[in-house]
């Protein structure tokens, strides 16, 4: 073993992560105007039906919002600022659900519009904007698309 890769394991130990092979996502970060973190709550936590989670203290002057986004401590943070990002932007983040048509139905039900996709596999999917213009992917993992035909 290198001295690189020990003092990564010996990081890892220290922290409680000796289960993690190598980093691992922990939050991503979107853009929101300032003032619209009610708007935010009101998408990300009642349509959505993200939980929310309390920031630290040491960051309240940045008025953030934060979610729980799947298990451990995997969460979506919104930051307010003077710009929101461009509705033409691709980048996005895909939230993986169980019943893909549920949450197309419940997103139309919110006035939301439903963005086509290119197929993927195994993996059917749709995209939309959050009231910011974030762009959301929403799939459902039915197998491997590298097993596809």
């Amino acid at each position: 073993m290198d001295i690189v890769h020990a003092l990564g394991v010996a990081q890892q130990q220290q922290k409680g992560y000796s289960h993690m092979a190598g980093p691992r996502l922990q939050h991503a970060s979107m853009l929101i105007p300032t003032g619209t973190q009610d708007a935010v709550r009101a998408f990300y936590g009642e349509v959505l039906g993200l939980e929310e989670k309390q920031p630290p203290r040491s960051l309240a002057h940045l008025h953030l919002v934060w979610f729980a986004a799947g298990e451990g401590e995997l969460e979506l943070h919104f930051l307010p600022g003077p710009t929101g990002p461009d509705e033409t932007d691709q980048r996005h983040i895909c939230l993986v659900v169980e019943d893909l048509e549920a949450y197309r139905r419940r997103l139309t039900e919110a006035g939301v519009a439903i963005l086509p996709a290119e197929p993927i596999p195994h993996r059917p999917r749709f995209f939309c904007l959050d009231p910011f213009g974030n762009r959301l992917e929403f799939t459902a993992i039915q197998g491997d698309y590298r097993e596809a035909p």
